[in-house]
This record gives structure tokens, C-alpha cells and sequence, in this order.
């Protein structure tokens, strides 16, 4: 067998082979599962700097010193190399990439202009219609305050009603009467003053909210003229609403600016990249990607990243700014992508110098503060699991915990949940939900090892989140669960700690139990409020499993898989058993005495026979 530095030789050797063209290479471990990948426009010099003893961030070292093969792909250009690096990383996910975290849909601001009254409403796909899109934000919970901060300020209603259809059916509601709305579904209710305070929210959204103002401003006068002062006021008013909102928004670029500054910062700790959303030059909204000690973070992984983050963000600004030095080539190919994505040119550079420079530098230090609280919060998680090991008398701070609940509906749709904590703080692509298949009746244990025994079964696979092994198993129960699954343990030849979490008589968290003895975990609030927070988690998870599994057989009973057997049949024979618990294991006599007809019970007793020969093998 070859020892590291063999292998490293070998593949110094590999590397030394490739062109210099630009191209993809991907580094698997000694399991062949893919650790790493990345691109380069010279193949040669990127691949052959990994096996070199040259000094190498401790990430970066961490992964060399795990690969023990790579393949790669020649491209043409860097262009196709960073399409395809993209490309593979969704594919294989692998662990040492920066990827984005939580890969969700971002929310926009969607204005109705294609209706006679807008509206103003939080959407999380564009679609091609005449609505106009702003955004996208964050997260929804901005999107929804910017919206309503609008609404109350204009006096455009944000309510159920639609008009015209509700005018004049119903009295106006309190919003009207304290002022936070113009009361559209009032009789003879100004459609004009409607479209002004939509065409204000449509200016605002845009950045530009000099012109709303000087719009609401002649608006005004020329209402006061008309001796309409009632309306004039409520224009005087929005006009001052606009400034409290401006006021909320940081403007740090020039006013007509639609940019996106990036920056990185890195340590030992974690890495941050920090990005700010900048439209009218205004900062409207950020976010920050936070990656653990393991994932390799450097300035030439932000083309990858970004472009990974515009596939998720269905708007791309008119320019990039990098506070990192990022190669020409790189640049220019990013650029070339994201201007293909938008259809218009997108610029993307690295200051050098000037205000765009320090702006640059603002968003560098919002990453740095959130890198350092990272590591604050980091430090408290550590303390808190090494106080759970000591109180647990474990050899190290557990650093992957799995945590398990089985959840029922009478003798149906019994459900496992695993929910999964790392480093302390949750993780939620790592949860898993079993359907119990071998247990017949309500029997806890007993799916309780079923569940185990599936998810142990994957130890060795050697990729994905299975085949991590975990410091610690907790279930949400007593000695009766724990000494189950420490007996399957010992048949697996696995030695894992094993402990209950155990409630009071008001169902709430009371001890840590190892079968024979209770811990107490009161005294440790820190300790006291993880495995709290732990054991409710669990439970959430596997209820709402359940629960979902409830609602498929409510449209789909496993009766309508019987060949004969349609969604009103189904419906009529569960009826009749009282459930499908009864069904299973009725006889055809039993089924004939509630109504079934010979032919229908003898395929449905024939299709439970065979589920539980299938089962038995």
C-alpha cells in the first residue's frame, strides 16, 4: 500500500502531465467519492501547486492530504471551465467547495401593474407578465416590511379586498380610521389619489426616491390650489413617510448606481463573504455566506460562488464589485457568463482606488465583524459540548449528535424523525424521516430499532451524510429505548453513546438518562436549553413527517395500487374495516362480513401477503 508521500509524488507526477489549457479537475479520496473541484485556465500550474511542498493554508493542506486521485476535463476557453465547474459542484456536492448555504428562492417585491388597482405583494418567482419585479431580498420577513412600512405610509390598502369590485360593499376598517390607508373601498374614493401613492411605491422601490417626493410635492400644491386640502394633506404626509423611509437606507454609491460589492474574509476560524445589494445607490439589502474551518474559501473560488449565487438570483446588477483580487481571465469570463444570464452587459472588476475602493472595504469589515461573531458564538457552542461531555463522561465534545423520535396515528403511518446538530447548531439537510415498515401495532422500541438499524446500515457507504458516524445518539425517551438500541449497537459491533432524554410530568425536558441512572442537566443552562431546544426540534420534525404521510393516504390510499381497486372503492372498504390497520391482516370471511366482494378480498388479502413476504426476506 502506497504511504502519503508515494501518493503525493504519484500525483505530482499526474499533474506535471496536463496541458496548459483551461480545463476542470476533480480530486476524489482513497473511496473514489469527490472531495473537491476546481478550475483553472492553465491546468498544469493550478493542479501541480496542490502536490508541490509548497506552504498551503491548513484547509487547503486538510484536502490535499486526503486525495488520492483526480480526473479533469480540457475546455476551451475559461468561460466553458467556469460553466462546468458550476456544473459538477451541484452535482457532486462536494466537501470541500464553498457552496450556498440553504439553497432557497429568493422573494421578490411583484407590483400588479397589469390590474386597474396594483398591488403591492411578496412573490418568489417572476413571471412573465406586465408586473413590475423588484428585489430580490434576502428573505421574505424584508420583503414583507417593506411592503407593509409602503402600504401604511401611502395609504395603499393591504388587504384582501379587490377593486373595483369591493367598492362600496363594506365599511372601511380601522386602518382607515387611524390613517394608515386612503379607504379605496369607499364610494366615490379618488381612483387618481390611488395611482399617485402606487406610482410614489413604484419610485421608491426603484431607488429614486427624490423624484416620488418632488411627484407628491406638485401633487400637492396643485391639489392646495383647488382648495382640496384634505388631499393635499395626505400628499404632505406621504411626502414626510417617504423621508423616514430614505432615512432607513444607507446611500453609499451614487445615486443612479445598480451594484453588488463581494467581499471575503478568512481565518482559521470560518470564512465570510459578504455581499450588499446596492439599487439607486442605496444599500437595500445584504447577505453573509459563512463557511466552517473545512471548506476552502480563497478569492479565486468567487467566480465559482457567484456564479452559483446569480443561478439562485433571478436579477444580476448592471455591475460586480470584488474587494478580492480575482486573475483578469476569471473576471473576464464571469463577466461574459453573467451578461449572457441578464442580456445586457454586466462589468465585473476590482476597484483599485476612490470611493468605490472604500466601499469595497465597508463590506470586507461587515464580513470581518460577522466572521468574529461566528467564532464568538463558535467558542460558546464548544464550551456548552464540553460541559456535555464532562457531564456524559464522553472522551471528546460530541461534534455530530443525532437525535431520534418516533411519532404515530394509532397503529398508521408510524414515523421515525432524525434530526441532526453539528458543532452544536443544527443541520438541517441532515434530517431524515423513516415510514416504519416492520413493526405491526403501536410499538415503540421496536421501531425505534428499525430506524437505527436503517440509518446504521449506511455507515459505510463513504459519501453523504450517512456515512458520517455520529459522537452521540439521543433519543426522545427512557431506559426502554435506550437499552434497545445499545443492544442493536452491540450486534453491529458499534460502540456509540447512547442516552434518553427524559420529561417530567408537564412533558418537558427534565434529565439525560443511560438506562440505569438519570443525569441531571439543570444545573448547566447552557446544556439545559440545547438538549431542550434538541428534543422539541425532533419532535416537530417527526410529527410533521407523520403528519405528511397522513395527508398522502387521504388522497391516495395504498388500496388504489390493487389492481380493481379505484379511489372510491378504496375509500368505501376502509370505511368498512375502520381503517387499513384492520384490512392487512382481515381473512376473507372477515372481509366479506363487511361488504367486500370475493374477488376484491382475495386481491387485497394476495397484495398484504406478498408486502409481508417481502418484508420477512
Amino acid at each position: 500500500m502506497e504511504d502519503r508521500a508515494e501518493i503525493r509524488a504519484r500525483l505530482l507526477e499526474k499533474a506535471n502531465s496536463l496541458p496548459l489549457r483551461p480545463g476542470v479537475y476533480i480530486m476524489k479520496n482513497s473511496a473514489g467519492a469527490v472531495i473537491y473541484v476546481g478550475k483553472s485556465a492553465k491546468l498544469k500550474n493550478r493542479v501541480s501547486q496542490y502536490f508541490q511542498n509548497s506552504k498551503k493554508n491548513i484547509k487547503t493542506e486538510k484536502m490535499v492530504a486526503s486525495v488520492h486521485d483526480f480526473d479533469f476535463y480540457l475546455c476551451d476557453t475559461e468561460m466553458e471551465a467556469l460553466t462546468l465547474e458550476n456544473v459538477l459542484i451541484k452535482e457532486y456536492y462536494p466537501r470541500y467547495n464553498i457552496l450556498l448555504k440553504d439553497s432557497k428562492s429568493y422573494p421578490y417585491i411583484k407590483v400588479t401593474t397589469g390590474e386597474d388597482y396594483p398591488r403591492l405583494v411578496m412573490t418568489r418567482t417572476r413571471a412573465a407578465d406586465r408586473a413590475k419585479y423588484f428585489g430580490p431580498y434576502s428573505g421574505a420577513g424584508i420583503a414583507y416590511n417593506i411592503i407593509d412600512t409602503l402600504c401604511k405610509s401611502l395609504g395603499i390598502p393591504n388587504c384582501k379586498r379587490r377593486f373595483p369590485e369591493d367598492i362600496g360593499r363594506e365599511r372601511p376598517c380601522i386602518y382607515y380610521q387611524i390613517g394608515q390607508c386612503m379607504g379605496t373601498c369607499r364610494k366615490g374614493a379618488s381612483k387618481e389619489d390611488y395611482d399617485a401613492a402606487i406610482d410614489a411605491a413604484l419610485r421608491v422601490l426603484g431607488g429614486d426616491f427624490d423624484l416620488a417626493k418632488e411627484e407628491l410635492s406638485k401633487r400637492m400644491y396643485r391639489l392646495a390650489e383647488n382648495e382640496n386640502f384634505e388631499a393635499a394633506a395626505k400628499c404632505r404626509d406621504s411626502i414626510a413617510a417617504l423621508d423616514k423611509i430614505s432615512e432607513r437606507q444607507k446611500v453609499v454609491s451614487s445615486p443612479k448606481a445598480d451594484q453588488d460589492v463581494v467581499a471575503l474574509y478568512s481565518d482559521d476560524k470560518c470564512s465570510v463573504i459578504s455581499v450588499f445589494y446596492i439599487r439607486g445607490g442605496m444599500l437595500v439589502d445584504k447577505d453573509e455566506f459563512v463557511y466552517s474551518a473545512d471548506e476552502i474559501v480563497e478569492a479565486e473560488e468567487l467566480p465559482t460562488f457567484l456564479c452559483g449565487l446569480y443561478s439562485a438570483r433571478a436579477y444580476i446588477p448592471r455591475e460586480v464589485l470584488l474587494a478580492d483580487t480575482v486573475d483578469a481571465d476569471s473576471l473576464a469570463a464571469l463577466a461574459e457568463l453573467l451578461s449572457e444570464k441578464a442580456g445586457r452587459k454586466v462589468s465585473v472588476h476590482t476597484p483599485q482606488r476612490g470611493e468605490l475602493r472604500s466601499l469595497c472595504g465597508m463590506v470586507r469589515d461587515n464580513a470581518r465583524e460577522k466572521a468574529a461573531k461566528f467564532a464568538e458564538a463558535s467558542e460558546k457552542d464548544n464550551k456548552m459540548l464540553q460541559k456535555l461531555a464532562a457531564l456524559l463522561r464522553l472522551d471528546a465534545p460530541p461534534a455530530r449528535i443525532e437525535a431520534y423520535d418516533i411519532s404515530n396515528l394509532g397503529r398508521e403511518h408510524i414515523t421515525a424523525g432524525m434530526v441532526v446538530a453539528e458543532n452544536g447548531k443544527l443541520k438541517k439537510k441532515d434530517y431524515r424521516s423513516f415510514s416504519i415498515r416492520t413493526t405491526d401495532g403501536i410499538d415503540d422500541y421496536g421501531a425505534m430499532r428499525e430506524a437505527l438499524s436503517r440509518r446504521l446500515a449506511h455507515l459505510a457507504d463513504g459519501e453523504g451524510s450517512f456515512s458520517k458516524r455520529p459522537d452521540l445518539i439521543l433519543l426522545d425517551g427512557g431506559a426502554g429505548h435506550v437499552g434497545t438500541v445499545r443492544a442493536l449497537l452491540a450486534e453491529l459491533g458499534l460502540s456509540i453513546p447512547v442516552y434518553g432524554m427524559v420529561k417530567d410530568e408537564h412533558h418537558k425536558t427534565r434529565a439525560l438518562t443511560d438506562g440505569e441512572h438519570d443525569i441531571s442537566i439543570a444545573r448547566e443552562q447552557s446544556v439545559f436549553i440545547f438538549i431542550y431546544s434538541l428534543q422539541e426540534e425532533v419532535h416537530r420534525y417527526s410529527v410533521g413527517r407523520m403528519d405528511h404521510a397522513k395527508r398522502k393516504t387521504l388522497t391516495h390510499s395504498v388500496l388504489e395500487n390493487i389492481k380493481g381497486i379505484g379511489a372510491a372503492k378504496a375509500k368505501k372498504y376502509l370505511k368498512a374495516a375502520g381503517g387499513l390497520a384492520k384490512l392487512k391482516t382481515a381473512s376473507g370471511g372477515e372481509m366479506a362480513q363487511m361488504g367486500i366482494p370475493a374477488k376484491d378480498a382475495l386481491a387485497i388479502a394476495a397484495y398484504f401477503a406478498d408486502k409481508r413476504e417481502k418484508k420477512g426476506n
